[in-house]
């Protein structure tokens, strides 16, 4: 037997799977692909989360595209967060190519151009579905990670929002948060005192800074109703194919507050939300993170800590995490250990640093007889990757080099028609869009200060007239009251000892 047939079977049996999969590719050995040799990942290790890395230009994009499909094709729904803007295309069938054709002969799989499912979201101005979520569902734990607080200050977000609770004052916008941090330490100071002890005027205005920090990268357009329900994440065609959510997330790069606030959001209310499914043969949504090294460069210690705790717990309810990147070493140790699927593609070796870092990705993937990894990750195409995923039974399968499967939909964006389109075809657009500003703590908190205030006044103007009362009674009693003199010669014992004396005097 031949090398290349027992590496073909070494494949074969590495990667055959008794439930539903999703076939990556081709095997390849001395460079080239091995025809048949497919490497399947299946269905029920895809919530196990995972890695898609490589240099700038070497096909991660393509990669996500191509795994996007092929679970939409399966009736798993998918949400993608495009900070390139350049997955829109998945809505629109590949136009095909001569390379197309040959690459899929190699492979030994036909193929066939295709359009998906899309739903267009967006977390700005951007046209789409927007995302939005109250302070109330954030709650005061979230809020205080990503406003990363004191325990001092985080102790009075709780204040806040039990004090809200207690009053039925609905927190729905940063508006309303700080209209009650305001009120905290002004008019309603003495209430608060009473109720949950002295709030510290220093520390709710490090606060206030730090919201206001918040609202400086749009964050106030986040912050709102209607909520985005989760729910609406895992719909269903009527073809049976799940839908392609693909979040647009080009004009946030440089904020990102916004973007961790987001994600915190996102993971706790998924998490939330979704039921408990055990080891189930399928997932219920995979969430692929584009540009990923940006998310945990820019990230705070809070975002860092809740996706660690998610990508440990989040699996049990059928959601996998997908991080897309340069290199392994982007992501955080604790959450590369926690990753079931790797897919890397090429790595560029042009200085001491990138040596270092091929050898250290090297060592994350299981050894093969057939490749000497390091030297397979400098020297992979575009569309090639270094394949390593989880067997039915949690086992890890042989390492292989796979000659990657093009994606059916076309490669690049939209045009302005065409994503006006899909926006008319959208049935969340309407659900979601309509801003609502209904009465809230901002609203309630200003009619109560105007009411007291009105009440002050109104207690004061009758005190003033009460006083000017008292002095026009005093006045008026002062006037009226007769002299002494006046009263002895006016009596009339008086008049008459002088008019017995008048009558003598004249007999």
């Amino acid at each position: 037997m031949s090398t290349t047939e027992k590496f073909f079977e070494h494949i074969e049996k590495g990667y055959t799977t008794k439930g539903d999969y999703i076939t990556m590719g081709a095997g390849m050995f001395n460079g080239e692909a091995v025809t048949n040799a497919f490497v399947k990942v299946p269905l029920k290790t895809l919530n196990r989360h995972g890695l898609i890395a490589g240099a700038t230009g070497t096909g991660k994009t393509k990669t996500l595209q191509v795994i996007s499909e092929n679970l939409s094709e399966k009736g798993i729904p998918v949400l993608l967060m495009d900070l390139k803007g350049d997955l829109s295309g998945i809505a629109q069938p590949s136009p095909g190519h001569p390379k197309i054709d040959e690459r899929h002969e190699k492979i030994g799989l036909p193929f066939e151009a295709k359009g998906f499912p899309v739903e267009i979201l967006s977390l700005s101005e951007q046209d789409g579905v927007r995302l939005r979520a109250t302070v109330s569902e954030f709650g005061p734990v979230l809020l205080s990670r990503i406003l990363d607080l004191s325990v001092t200050q985080e102790g009075i977000v709780a204040v806040v929002f039990k004090y809200c609770d207690d009053n039925k004052l609905p927190l729905l916008d940063l508006k309303d948060f700080k209209k009650v941090l305001q009120y905290a330490t002004g008019e309603g100071k003495k209430e608060f005192q009473d109720a949950y002890g002295r709030i510290s005027t220093s520390s709710t205005g490090t606060i206030l800074r730090k919201i206001i920090e918040l609202e400086q990268q749009g964050a106030d357009l986040f912050f709102g109703e209607k909520s985005f329900d989760v729910e609406d994440l895992v719909r269903i065609d009527e073809k049976g194919r799940g839908y392609i959510n693909i979040i647009r997330l080009t004009d946030i790069q440089d904020r990102p507050k916004l973007f961790s606030t987001f994600m915190l959001s996102l993971l706790a209310e998924i998490y939330a939300t979704f039921p408990e499914q055990g080891d189930s043969d399928r997932p219920e949504l995979i969430l692929f993170i584009d540009e990923a090294h940006l998310i945990f460069k820019e990230a705070s210690k809070a975002l860092l800590d809740q996706i660690e705790s998610i990508v440990k717990l989040i699996r049990s309810k059928g959601i996998g995490l997908y991080f897309v990147t340069q290199n392994p070493t982007d992501v955080p140790d604790d959450v590369l250990a926690q990753l079931g699927l790797k897919v890397q593609h090429a790595l560029r070796a042009f200085t001491a640093k990138d040596r270092k870092a091929i050898k250290l990705t090297a060592e994350n993937y299981p050894d093969s007889e057939f490749y000497d990894t390091k030297e397979v990750l400098t020297s992979l195409g575009i569309g090639e990757a270094l394949i390593s995923a989880l067997d039915e039974k949690g086992r890890p399968t042989p390492l292989a080099a796979t000659l990657l499967r093009a994606p059916m939909s076309r490669m690049d964006v939209l045009t302005d028609a065409e994503l006006k389109e899909a926006l008319g075809k959208s049935k969340l657009i309407k659900k979601y869009n309509e801003e609502i500003d209904r009465e809230s703590a901002y609203e309630i908190l200003n009619e109560k200060i105007e009411k007291a205030e009105k009440e002050a006044e109104n207690e004061k103007e009758r005190e003033e007239k009460q006083k000017t009362s008292s002095r026009r009674t005093s006045s008026s009693r002062r006037s009226t009251r007769m002299n002494p003199v006046v009263k002895v010669l006016t009596s009339a014992t008086f008049i008459r000892g002088v008019l017995g004396v008048l009558k003598k005097v004249i007999r």
